[in-house]
C-alpha cells in the first residue's frame, strides 16, 4: 500500500496523512492516532527515498576516516563504531564510513557537505588545530567531535579525561616507587597524544621528578612503530624502571618487545598501556588505563549528533567521561 492508497482509505489528503506519519505538531491527536493504527493494520511502511526529501534529511550519519591497516583489526575502534551502528539502527537511520586517503581527507569534507549526503558526520582522531572541525563549524554543518582540540569555538565533542589517565598511572607507579618513567606517544598533533603528554610532564613535576628527554618517544601509533620504541628505551643507560604506552595499538608492540628480549615484565621494567588489550594477543595481563563502555560511547556520540541535528545548541553537548585503571600483571615494586 501507498501513500495514496492510504489516504483514500482514510478519506483524507494525502498531505494530512503524511504530515500524520512524520509526526508534525499541527496535526491533532486524534487524527495522528488514526492514521497509526490505519497504517499499522495496513502494512504501510513509507518510502524512505520520498521522506528523506519531504523532511530535507538523509536518516544517515558519516565518519570520514583516513584508516590505517590496524584499524580494521581493533577492537575499541570496532567497538565504538558498533555502539554508533546500534543506536542508529534504533532510529531507523545508518551509518557509513568513507575511507580516504590522508592526503584527500578535506576534500571529501568539502564534498560530502556541498552534497549534503549525511546529516551529520563524525569527525574522529581530532588534532590540536583541526581544519576540518574549522571548516564544519565555518559552513554550520552538524558533527560531533571524537575528541577536543586547542580551538576554543563552540563546538559538540566527546572524550575522556586523559590528564586523569595519566595521573591514575603516575600515581600507581610512583606508589611501586618507580622514579625513571618514559613515555611512548602517538604522534603529538593528535589532540589525545599532546594532551596526555602535557600530563605526563605535569604530574611527574608534581611528585619532583626530572624527565629524562631520552624518556619520551613520539610518533607511535601502530605495533612496528610501539616495538621499535621499546627497542629504543631498552637501548638507555640507565634505561627506564616502568613505561606508559599512551595507545593500545603501540601497546601491543611494545609489550611484544619486551617479551622478545626476555624481559620480565612488571619485575625488571613495569608497563601500563592506555587502551583495552584484552584482545590484543599480547602474551601479558597487562594494566591498563581503560576507557570503558566503548559501545555506549559510540551511542552516546550519535545521541548527541541526533540532539545536534535537532537544534540543541553545540555548547550544550561536550561530554567527558572519566577513564579508569585497570590493574594487570606488569606493574610491580621497582627493583633498581
Amino acid at each position: 500500500m501507498n501513500l495514496k492508497s492510504l489516504a483514500n482509505l482514510l478519506g483524507m489528503s494525502k498531505t494530512t496523512v503524511s504530515r500524520a506519519l512524520n509526526g508534525y505538531p499541527e496535526v491533532a491527536f486524534r487524527t495522528r492516532e488514526r492514521v497509526l493504527a490505519a497504517a499499522k493494520a495496513a502494512g504501510y511502511q513509507a518510502n524512505p527515498m520520498a521522506r528523506s526529501l519531504a523532511v530535507g534529511r538523509t536518516n544517515v550519519f558519516g565518519i570520514i576516516y583516513p584508516l590505517l591497516p590496524s584499524d580494521l583489526g581493533d577492537p575499541m575502534f570496532l567497538d565504538v563504531v558498533g555502539g554508533m551502528s546500534e543506536r542508529l539502527e534504533k532510529s531507523q537511520m545508518n551509518l557509513i564510513i568513507a575511507p580516504v586517503s590522508p592526503q584527500n581527507e578535506q576534500p571529501s569534507y568539502q564534498q560530502i557537505v556541498r552534497g549534503r549526503r549525511v546529516d551529520g558526520l563524525v569527525v574522529g582522531r581530532t588534532l590540536g588545530q583541526d581544519e576540518r572541525i574549522s571548516y564544519l563549524i565555518k559552513e554550520g554543518f552538524p558533527f560531533v567531535a571524537h575528541g577536543r582540540t586547542m580551538m576554543k569555538g563552540p563546538y559538540a565533542w566527546f572524550d575522556y579525561d586523559h590528564a586523569a589517565g595519566v595521573s591514575l598511572a603516575i600515581e600507581c607507579l610512583l606508589s611501586k616507587g618507580h622514579q625513571r618513567v618514559a613515555l611512548v606517544s602517538a604522534p603529538l598533533e593528535l589532540n589525545f597524544a599532546r594532551e596526555r603528554k602535557e600530563s605526563f610532564v605535569m604530574a611527574m613535576g608534581a611528585a619532583g621528578l626530572a624527565v629524562d628527554p631520552r624518556y619520551l618517544i613520539g610518533d607511535t601509533l601502530d605495533r612496528r612503530s610501539g616495538y621499535q620504541a621499546m627497542q629504543q628505551l631498552l637501548a638507555c643507560s640507565p634505561r627506564p624502571s616502568a613505561v606508559i604506552v599512551d595507545n593500545h595499538l603501540s601497546g601491543v608492540g611494545a609489550v611484544r618487545a619486551l617479551l622478545d628480549a626476555g624481559i620480565e615484565i612488571g619485575k625488571e621494567i613495569s608497563v601500563i598501556v592506555w587502551g583495552s588489550m584484552a584482545d590484543s594477543l599480547a602474551g601479558s595481563n597487562v594494566t591498563t588505563i581503560d576507557q570503558p563502555h566503548p559501545r555506549k560511547a559510540g551511542a552516546r556520540m550519535v545521541e548527541m549528533l541526533q540532539s545536534l541535528v535537532n537544534g540543541t545548541p553545540a555548547h550544550e553537548l561536550q561530554e567527558m567521561w572519566q577513564p579508569i585503571l585497570l590493574p594487570g600483571g606488569t606493574v610491580g615494586p621497582c627493583i633498581n
